[in-house]
């Protein structure tokens, strides 16, 4: 009997240890989404309804060399962190800066949450993305394409306030 108690104090222990180190672990990445229609590029942050777009930042990701920058969305869908790219009366403030005739091959989009230092971001292979069809109303993702309802619902946005 004093065996089987301490077993499964031992079983318990190491239960307790497991999911300590799992629950503690880094968290999955956010899915970050992009679509191309024709030249233009827009990509979908997740985001809470109480969370808003402060900055975009978009670079050359073999390169390092910042392509744009752009502050504070003018359009509620851009807030919820559905932005088009090179877009500078969607801004506030924008950098004069067009898109590239050619674009860079791995392309980073990089977003920061206003009133904060939180955000999320992606570096996207454009001719990964340009070879899916993505249909009407949905994001190319690293796990497939995906409504902008679906890439918010990444976020356990009920726990935020």
């Amino acid at each position: 009997m004093a065996g089987s108690v301490i077993g499964l104090t031992l079983f318990s222990a190491a239960g307790v240890w497991v999911y300590g180190v799992y629950s503690m672990s880094d968290p999955m990445p956010l899915l970050v989404g992009l679509r191309f229609d024709g030249s233009r590029i827009s990509v979908k942050v997740p985001t809470c309804p109480t969370d808003k777009v402060g900055t975009v930042e978009v670079y050359d990701s073999d390169s390092e060399k910042l392509l744009w920058l752009a502050n504070h969305p003018r359009t509620s869908e851009g807030e919820q962190g559905a932005v088009t790219l090179w877009k500078a009366d969607g801004f506030l403030k924008a950098s004069r800066g067009t898109q590239p005739k050619t674009l860079p091959t791995n392309l980073d989009v990089s977003v920061t949450y206003a009133g904060g230092e939180d955000g999320t971001g992606e570096t996207f292979n454009i001719r990964e993305v340009q070879a899916v069809p993505v249909p009407e109303g949905q994001y190319w993702t690293y796990d497939g394409t995906k409504s902008a309802g679906q890439i918010d619902a990444q976020l356990q946005c009920h726990n935020r306030q």
